[in-house]
């Protein structure tokens, strides 16, 4: 796209994929040095004493183009040689150890991003210097913030007896979406460590001109940001300047278990059901045009409804959504 770039104080709330996909089209249309994106770090896990943030690697990798297109996570041009040497180990393994994992796997280019996140951690750097400069590292304009400096843990309750482990058992994000494929039920989520972290970002979501909820999923991606002191409080305050994009369309996730867990913790899985979670926070929901039969009653909650196409097949439908996001916000407040 060649149309001059707007050059809007924007702020997105940011999961993993479907976030990273429209950053990439908001980047085409409003000046990148402008955007700052509030990532989710409630899934953030240790794996081989390593430090791993998976949402804010898979932003930091999509905005530099340097993402796996066809997986949607690491890097392009990997190899695995590394995880396939380790293999070599799990045969020897004791019962009790958790050394060696093998469900989880880590490139080897992936690897030297965690090797230096895990040597700054262990220097006293915080999370935001740090991924300031892996962001630096990749050449972005883009600020890059994670959701809070302080540890915060996404547990997913298990809703019955399983591979996993039986009902009531809890466990950690990265292995319900990982190591069981997220393939399990759940029946509760909670957020350990959210009701005493600090945030991050509240200056710059009340300086913002556009709030974006990038089209994540609700529960997990965005709502360990929500859960975090004074963010509701804050983007409540400013809700006519808040847009929210839909992750689910005709009743299914894009990306991701966001219908399932949606449906297994009692909210609809549906555009509607979105709107009903975002409706104290957002003033406007972006929804697709499969869903367009939804406009009336989501506008009945108190929200201005748009209907497009959201599905970021490529990075020019990414844009031409950024394009009618920004445009939503600016309306709303004329």
């Amino acid at each position: 796209m060649n149309a001059k770039k707007n050059s809007l104080p924007i702020v997105v709330l940011a999961g993993g994929v479907g976030a990273a996909r429209f950053l990439r089209g908001l980047a085409l249309v409003n000046e990148p040095r402008a955007t700052t994106v509030i990532v989710n770090t409630g899934d953030d896990t240790t794996l081989h004493g390593l430090n791993i943030s998976p949402d804010i690697d898979t932003v930091i990798y999509t905005l530099a183009n340097a993402i796996d297109a066809q997986r949607g996570w690491g890097l392009s041009e990997e190899s695995w040689r590394a995880m396939e040497s380790l293999n070599k180990y799990v045969k020897v393994r004791p019962e009790n150890s958790n050394a060696a994992p093998d469900w989880f796997n880590l490139g080897d280019k992936d690897l030297a991003t965690h090797f230096y996140r895990t040597a700054r951690r262990a220097e006293g750097a915080t999370a935001s210097q740090i991924t300031t400069e892996i962001a630096r590292a990749w050449d972005l304009e883009q600020q890059i913030l994670p959701m809070t400096d302080d540890d915060v843990t996404t547990v997913v309750e298990l809703a019955e007896d399983c591979i996993a482990g039986k009902a009531g058992d809890a466990i950690g994000f990265q292995e319900y979406f990982v190591k069981y494929e997220h393939g399990v039920a759940v029946r509760a989520v909670t957020f350990n460590g959210a009701e005493t972290a600090r945030p991050n970002g509240l200056k710059q979501l009340k300086d913002a001109e556009v709030i974006v909820i990038a089209p994540s999923n609700p529960i997990v991606s965005i709502g360990p940001i929500r859960a975090l002191h004074s963010v509701d409080e804050t983007l409540q305050g400013i809700r006519n300047r808040v847009v929210a994009i839909s992750p689910i369309v005709g009743g299914r996730a894009i990306k991701g278990p966001a219908d399932r867990m949606l449906n297994e913790l009692g909210y609809e899985s549906s555009a509607l059901g979105v709107a009903k979670m975002y409706s104290p926070i957002a003033s406007t929901l972006i929804i697709d045009s499969a869903d367009a039969h939804l406009r009336e009653d989501i506008q009945a909650l108190g929200l201005r409804c748009v209907v497009t196409d959201t599905m970021m097949v490529d990075s020019s439908v990414s844009a031409a959504l950024a394009k009618t996001t920004i445009d939503a916000a600016i309306g709303q407040n004329q």
